[in-house]
């Protein structure tokens, strides 16, 4: 590269050095100096004393009548002769003359003084240029001329030769009419050329000139390879190819140009090449890119890049992620955007939107996202944060979002969730950096898709999602119970998590959704929003939901149904990989064994885990006190039966004959604070329906006499709707909350514990059969109902004491009356203490026996069906 030239020059001046060229024609060259701080200024030559033809041009487009000009002979020869000897060599020149409009005529030499070849006698000798008409020869430079055109002449060189030189005039065509079959015939050929001039903005943008001359300084009149890659607009687009270099790479490189996305797909030599060109100078802040911030310049390296398992699909480009700290995160992918609906009229105004089943492809997108990630550990490489929007008249508000790149396995997930037209590619505006770090990517897999007609880009119908939603619907859930029922283990994927024991699932052979409560365990109630009234939940409730979600939530599980309840919603047990989710949580300390669960095949598991849960004192048995067993123990090895009756008042027999007795002794204390409790509620009235009743809360409840009791409360179905229990009496009652109301601390539990308790007979067997269960508790109901009995503990049991129950006047045993009625069966117990009593109860049983009562009345029913039936001789 040379100098910069002094602008100031005389008409005749010494030898100037001059450094990059162009050459415009035969006689006429642009010098340029040396840059400093930006291009440098350029000067144009005219080659004194000769003339060489006139190169083609186009006519102007401002100019209507105005034609086309043809090249004159032997005018591009002689431009090609100086670009081939030029181009890239260093030159010297004179100024010989200036004309009053600025125009400088003078002489070139080659090298960087004038004993360097003469450019314009070269010309002259080769045939490519004459002398000037007129010019006289009476100095040196002339007399040279002459004699170099001389020895043309001779030679019969360039213009001298026979002809009329017209095959040196192009046939030039200044439009292709069709440029699309142009390039696609000569697509990823490469067409060797050279670069007659680069395009400059009429409104520069910055660095807008230093980048015409960077590529102006290597290319321009450089001869050049150029493989077409495609067609926009009538423009063709293609790559340049130089021995020292790629010139795209180069002005990415050096922070000159930006990458496009629209052409940057077409560029079949690796667009990561562009973009990781483009990074270099972004992180360099070269340039265009001077004030460049990256998009997570603020995030640490730990946020920027992490591995994280997924826990929940949101949406067809959002997921849940659970980081190594144990918080969960919210991630989109980045630049690619759902399936939505379009148009307006695309859903029926009266039907309520379910966007899963009822927008296209929608619930294919989450199923190919849950399929491949849930549970599993994925990289995740935040690509930019989304900053928090307000809702316009036509966008809703967005929070922020955490936009990331996220691969399994080295597959990039919404790569593929696009390759499979399952999700779109957002475009941005040039200057957006917000997108992301695989955009090109996404793009050739949108391409592909297209294409190939792949989901949204399909042609064909698009898929139909006709799911029923049974859950809260009463009547189609008891159509659908005993076809649940006789499936056995059905398939189920966990859509909704709401509390640890109460599931949304989805069924995909009977394509419906039903809500699902999980059999055999009592788990702590989540707090939930009443109108008027928001509702603590339980101790552990929190922890019950976290464990159920993290376990099963979007996971494929088998579900049993085995029954369903008021509102609709079906019981049962669910499994995961195996293992039974009530188990789990029972396991866990998170949920308590319900006394449902007696019945079912999982009793035994449950307990077992339960007492292995109680011994770890966690969670929901965090406060537990185990049971001293040890006073029992004794009376089981004793040698005799211990028989201390004391009084009792029978309040209540249930329907599988256990009964509740209030202890005379402490009948006065109870009376007292009943009567106390009353006088203060009635001068206290609590206010109807202030009171929120709460599973296993103590409270006061207005019985059908109109009296208030001490009541807990079992259950609340509704406001209009809770169970509660009458724990002085052992009665339960459904009553509105408005019949409720605080219990005063005065007469709480600690000042008098519950009267009622709960026993079963000890050495009977109840009947299973409803209606042999019946006829005894109607029995006893006669009998004991309301009366004073003797009562004596026999051995402890799960569940409540078994115990033997004495008539007040006549001592007679009323289990063993029982028996002899035929209404139930001895159980027969080993232990050496009872089997005095144990023979007296056989005896009578014998005797109902032979008599044929009640039970007994087609005799000894048992040798054949006992275990059929569950009975044990």
């Amino acid at each position: 590269v040379g100098i910069f030239l002094d602008q100031g020059i005389k008409p005749v001046s010494p030898a100037l050095q001059g450094g990059f060229l162009t050459v415009l024609s035969g006689c006429a060259i642009i010098v340029r100096g040396q840059p400093r701080g930006g291009p440098p200024p350029e000067r144009q030559i005219n080659l004194s004393n000769i003339r060489a033809g006139n190169l083609a041009r186009r006519a102007a487009a401002t100019q209507p009548d105005a034609k086309d000009t043809p090249d004159e002979p032997w005018a591009f020869p002689a431009r090609e002769f100086l670009r081939k000897k030029l181009i890239g060599k260093e030159v010297c020149f004179t100024i010989e003359n200036k004309t009053p409009q600025g125009r400088e005529y003078g002489m070139i030499y080659l090298g960087k003084d004038t004993n360097g070849e003469n450019i314009a006698e070269s010309l002259v000798a080769e045939g490519l240029a004459t002398r000037r008409e007129g010019m006289r020869a009476n100095n040196p430079e002339q007399n040279r001329l002459a004699e170099c055109e001389e020895q043309a002449k001779a030679a019969k060189k360039g213009m001298w030769s026979e002809g009329n030189g017209s095959h040196t005039i192009r046939d030039l065509k200044y439009t292709i009419e069709n440029p699309r079959h142009f390039v696609d015939s000569h697509h990823q050929k490469v067409v060797s050329l050279y670069l007659l001039s680069t395009d400059g903005s009429e409104t520069p943008e910055p660095f807008a000139a230093e980048a015409k001359f960077f590529t102006e300084s290597r290319l321009l009149q450089r001869d050049v390879q150029i493989i077409l890659e495609s067609c926009h607009n009538q423009n063709i687009l293609g790559t340049i190819l130089h021995p020292n270099g790629n010139i795209t790479e180069l002005l990415l490189k050096e922070g000159f140009a930006r990458c496009v996305d629209w052409s940057i797909a077409v560029y079949t030599r690796g667009a990561e090449k562009l973009r990781a060109a483009e990074r270099f100078a972004k992180e360099r802040r070269l340039r265009i890119w001077r004030d460049y911030v990256a998009p997570t310049a603020n995030l640490d390296q730990k946020d920027k890049q992490f591995v994280a398992k997924v826990m929940q699909v949101l949406n067809a480009d959002a997921i849940v992620v659970k980081l190594n700290s144990g918080d969960y995160k919210t991630i989109h992918l980045s630049s690619i955007r759902p399936p939505r609906l379009e148009g307006e009229n695309t859903q029926d105004k009266n039907k309520k939107l379910r966007p899963l089943y009822d927008i296209p492809y929608m619930f294919e997108a989450r199923e190919f996202l849950r399929k491949k990630l849930i549970g599993k550990k994925v990289n995740v490489t935040v690509d930019y944060i989304r900053p928090a929007s307000p809702a316009t008249d036509t966008v809703p508000a967005f929070s922020e979002r955490t936009c990331a790149t996220v691969t399994i396995g080295g597959i990039n997930i919404a790569e593929a969730l696009v390759s499979k037209g399952l999700a779109t590619v957002i475009r941005y505006r040039q200057d957006d950096d917000q997108r992301s770090s695989h955009y090109d990517e996404l793009l050739a897999a949108e391409a592909r898709a297209i294409k190939n007609g792949k989901g949204l880009h399909s042609k064909k119908e698009v898929p139909i999602h006709r799911v029923a939603d049974i859950s809260g619907d009463t009547q189609k859930a008891k159509q659908f119970l005993p076809f649940l029922q006789r499936a056995g283990r059905s398939e189920a994927v966990v859509e909704y998590v709401f509390s640890g024991s109460r599931l949304k699932l989805y069924l995909p052979k009977e394509t419906c959704l039903i809500t699902f409560l999980l059999a055999g365990i009592e788990c702590p109630r989540g707090a939930r929003n009443l109108p008027g009234l928001v509702q603590e939940g339980e101790p552990f409730s929190e922890e019950a939901t976290l464990f159920t979600k993290e376990l099963v939530l979007q996971r494929e599980v088998e579900v049993e149904v085995e029954s369903m309840d008021k509102a609709g919603n079906f019981i049962g047990w669910l499994h995961i990989d195996g293992a039974n989710l009530s188990v789990l949580l029972v396991e866990h300390a998170l949920s308590k064994v319900h006394f449902t669960a007696e019945r079912s095949a999982y009793y035994k598991s449950l307990l077992s885990a339960e007492e292995a849960a109680k011994q770890k004192k966690e969670k929901v048995w965090a406060h537990y006190e185990e049971q001293p067993v040890e006073e029992s123990m004794p009376v089981l090895e004793e040698k005799e039966r211990s028989a201390s009756y004391k009084p009792v008042f029978v309040t209540e027999i249930t329907d599988d004959l256990h009964f509740y007795v209030q202890d005379v002794e402490t009948g006065t204390q109870l009376e007292k604070l009943m009567e106390n409790m009353r006088n203060d509620i009635a001068s206290h009235p609590p206010v109807e329906g202030s009171y929120a009743p709460r599973r296993g809360e103590f409270c006061i409840a207005k019985f059908v006499d109109g009296e208030w009791y001490r009541a807990r409360v079992e259950k609340v179905e509704s406001p209009a709707k809770v169970h509660v229990f009458y724990i002085d009496y052992g009665n339960r009652e459904i009553l509105p909350s408005t019949r409720l109301g605080t219990l005063p601390p005065a007469f709480s539990t600690r000042v008098l514990p519950a009267q009622a308790t709960e026993y079963a007979f000890a050495f009977i067997q109840v009947p299973q059969d409803e209606d042999a269960r019946t006829d005894a508790v109607d029995s006893v109901v006669r009998d004991i109902q309301n009366t004073q009995c003797l009562l004596n503990v026999e051995h402890l049991s799960a569940g409540c004491p078994h115990v033997t129950l004495q008539f007040a006047d006549s001592k007679g045993d009323v289990g063993l009356g029982l028996v002899k009625e035929g209404l139930v069966m001895v159980e027969v117990r080993k232990e050496k203490q009872f089997q005095k009593v144990i023979t007296e109860y056989l005896n009578a049983q014998e005797s109902a026996k032979s008599a044929r009562l009640n039970l007994w009345r087609y005799g000894d029913f048992r040798a054949d069906d006992a275990d059929e039936f569950g009975y044990s001789r």
